[in-house]
């Protein structure tokens, strides 16, 4: 049977696990109740002024009568041991009252310290429950209120829209034959283009009636065909957006740039006022934001069960230890608390599962909640038996390809140094990813396991997110596949086939595994798949789009696979250059194109992280995004140093290669501790890391911090070049590209769950959704 400080451990929310009752805090507190209670040991000598030597002859006659007292009086009302006494405090702004609980013990208990520390401990702890869950749910009663103005907003503009639509289509069907006819309908034209300017006027007012304030209203122009001209923003006023208090308010400034105007003339010529696409942006944005709201009360309310479950085993164990009944006293107090009495929470979710049945599913309540209520995949034991299937499988081919390695000379003549250049470029490719998704992998394993919400930081779908065993079994499919065809590759190699024929398998392989990336059908995760694309556009086009975690996440990762980048550009120019028929192997590498184009792959990824940078100080206006732009930039000179130094190995390049490479690593070290992982504060009740710990081992962020610094410096073999041959100076660059992947694995961690910690500290659980009207003071 599990435990339930085990179980509750399990359960809670995350980022919400301060704000829940300290379970193990006071249940170490009955322990010492317990042993308080414990009879001390009898003294070996008897003490002398002790005057009663023996029983008394009344003993059994007063042993019976408090028996026969207690069997009388056991149905009467007992008295109660303990008084939860509820007061009221005023806030510190005066507008609210918060209720205080404070327990008095009347009886039995009124002489025992331990008790009285327990019960003092038990009042904070039930106070702290029911000021977070007001605190929350008037923060979610406040969001309600603005989704439900959105809503308003967005129907009277769809009607607009409709009604526009009707006339337009009514108006098309006309025709006039004769010269006076057409004179006659110009002058009808311009009656209803007046009567359409005064009808968009009229329908403005009624809008404003409604709450929602037009900017510029006063002074809008018309176009030369009459039509009204309106380039307006539409706001949710003051009074809406602070109704329930602050919050609310907060969610409603903090929404994004208005996309453009709702109430706009998309076309140069006149036309709809109204766009269709903006409106259908901004149906889907409140879409979200309605299925984040009842995803955030259905957190809630699993705080409010959680915690008074937490309640009744706490007092159920005092009742034990004590010997007395005092948890019905106090669980009535606790039944009758805010956050188990309010009922705000569940008639809130109801209302939020019609309005979404009725505007946003079709009054189809079964599709309604399959938005408000993904159902998570469970874990698959086939996905575990095939991920050891093909781990063995795995494991067998690679000492096959070993052997026949070995016995063809590949790795030892000189003479194979073609294979090296043409077979070893791509299939290093398949070997990177793969070893990247299995660190990636082992990250979801360990997040996982530590309980870091990895799936709320990324945003991402709950019932499509990517499992540990998942990635798993994606990396061994990979690396099985690729082992597979370079069996087979040398087998036919060794039959007597020819090299042009053979050596097409790496293409064939390659463009087998672009096609399933790319594959529209829902097979091989294509939710993952896709996500995966999206990602990398975001990346490529980064200015251009909002910059998210995930999105600088895979940012990150790239700037890592920068050899792999390197052996996509030798293998694209070597089938492109069709050097698998000529076996002219220099063609590439002697190519002045060839040589500009490694600068460029080089530093495409330090320069797409350093556009994400900017675009985030432009969104947020943090000046920490600008410095974290510079430590890409010195990677980038960094990366370009090395390249020419590999050319031209001359002194001065040495030298810039040093002082470059030492002051990207300073840099990247400093950023990686201190901001990614949050670490080396002096001031930490943890030496040299932070106050708060995932891990409850300090010496695993010590040994991280040591080994991220030894793989940082991996680029001193630039310049000390521990190279004999060609094949083993490829060798030797393949295994500085995986340990350089492993570290970037090994990071990701300490970047999530810093990125978790931030979260837990100012109780993020539910992301706040862009919304398509803002209030008046966002605009500054």
């Amino acid at each position: 049977m599990v435990k339930f400080s085990k179980e509750l451990e399990a359960q809670l929310i995350p980022e919400w696990k301060e704000a829940f009752v300290n379970y193990c805090l006071l249940k170490k507190q009955i322990k010492k109740i317990k042993i308080s209670r414990k009879p001390k040991p009898a003294s070996h000598y008897p003490i002398a002024h002790h005057s009663d030597f023996g029983r008394s002859l009344l003993d059994p006659i007063r042993k019976l009568a408090r028996t026969f007292s207690d069997k009388l009086f056991s149905n009467s009302e007992k008295p109660e041991i303990l008084q939860v006494r509820r007061r009221r405090n005023s806030s510190e702004t005066g507008d609210d009252v918060e209720e205080i609980y404070q327990t008095e013990l009347v009886q039995l208990f009124s002489e025992e310290d331990e008790v009285k520390v327990f019960f003092a401990r038990l009042d904070e702890e039930l106070n702290k429950v029911n000021q977070f869950h007001k605190a929350k749910e008037t923060e979610f009663l406040g969001r309600g209120e603005i989704l439900k103005k959105q809503l308003e907003i967005l129907a009277e503009l769809k009607q607009i829209l409709s009604d526009r639509k009707k006339r337009n289509l009514s108006g098309s069907h006309r025709s006039f034959s004769s010269s006076a006819r057409n004179s006659d309908f110009s002058a009808g034209e311009l009656s209803e283009t007046q009567s359409e300017a005064s009808r968009t006027d009229e329908i403005i007012d009624a809008l404003e009636r409604n709450g929602v304030s037009f900017i510029n209203s006063a002074t809008r122009s018309k176009t030369k065909g009459g039509k009204p001209k309106m380039s307006l923003r539409v706001d949710i006023p003051d009074a809406v957006a602070g109704a329930e208090g602050g919050g609310a308010r907060s969610i409603a400034t903090a929404t994004s740039v208005l996309w453009e105007e709702l109430v706009n003339n998309p076309r140069s010529g006149g036309g709809d006022f109204i766009n269709r696409k903006k409106i259908q942006c901004a149906e889907k944005m409140i879409r979200s934001a309605f299925v984040e709201l009842y995803r955030g009360l259905g957190l809630l309310k699993t705080y409010s069960s959680l915690n008074m479950i937490a309640f009744t085993k706490i007092m159920k164990k005092f009742d034990k230890v004590s010997g007395q009944q005092a948890s019905s006293t106090y669980l009535k107090v606790v039944k009758r608390s805010q956050f188990i009495s309010s009922d705000k929470v569940v008639r809130l979710m109801d209302e939020v599962e019609s309005v979404f049945t009725k505007h946003f599913a079709n009054n189809d309540r079964k599709k309604a909640m399959k938005f408000l209520k993904p159902h998570q995949t469970k874990d698959s034991h086939m996905v575990t038996f095939f991920v050891g299937l093909f781990t063995g499988c795995f494991i067998s081919l690679f000492s096959i390809y070993i052997i026949l390695a070995h016995l063809s000379g590949i790795f030892t003549s000189g003479a194979q140094v073609s294979y090296m250049e043409t077979v070893y470029p791509v299939f290093s490719v398949f070997a990177l990813l793969s070893l990247h998704m299995f660190m990636y992998g082992c990250n979801l394993f360990m997040w996982k396991n530590t309980r870091i919400n990895y799936t709320f930081i990324f945003e991402f779908a709950p019932n499509t997110a990517l499992r540990y065993r998942d990635a798993f079994l994606m990396g061994t499919t990979f690396m099985t596949s690729v082992v597979a065809a370079m069996v087979i590759h040398l087998i036919l190699r060794a039959a007597g086939f020819s090299a042009s024929q053979v050596d097409t398998i790496p293409g064939i392989l390659l463009l087998f595994f672009i096609c399933v990336l790319i594959c529209p059908f829902d097979t091989f995760y294509r939710p993952t798949r896709f996500c995966f694309i999206r990602i990398l556009r975001n990346i490529v086009c980064s200015p251009f789009y909002k910059v998210l975690m995930v999105d600088f996440f895979m940012a990150d990762q790239l700037t890592s696979q920068i050899p792999l980048l390197r052996h996509l550009e030798s293998t694209g120019c070597y089938f492109m250059a069709q050097s698998f028929k000529t076996h002219e192997y220099n063609t590439c590498k002697n190519g002045r194109i060839y040589r500009e184009l490694a600068y460029l792959i080089s530093f495409s990824p330090y320069f797409w992280r350093a556009m994400q940078c900017i675009r985030r100080w432009w969104d947020e206006s943090n000046s920490d995004h600008l410095i974290n732009m510079g430590k890409y930039v010195s990677a980038m000179v960094a990366a370009g140093v090395r390249i020419t130094y590999a050319r031209e190995s001359t002194t001065l390049w040495l030298t810039m290669v040093l002082v470059s490479s030492v002051v990207a690593t300073i840099y990247q070290l400093y950023w990686d501790f201190v901001k990614d992982w949050g670490l080396l504060n002096p001031k930490s009740k943890n030496p040299w890391l932070r106050d708060n710990l995932v891990l409850r081992n300090k010496n695993f962020y010590y040994l991280s911090i040591a080994l991220n610094l030894v793989l940082r410096v991996a680029w001193i073999e630039t310049i000390m070049r521990f190279r004999v041959s060609p094949v083993q100076s490829h060798l030797l660059d393949f295994l500085l590209a995986s340990l350089e992947v492993i570290r970037r694995g090994h990071w990701n961690f300490y970047r999530v769950e810093n990125e978790h910690l931030n979260n837990v500290g100012q109780f993020r659980a539910v992301k706040t959704v862009p919304l398509p009207f803002r209030d008046m003071d966002s605009d500054g």
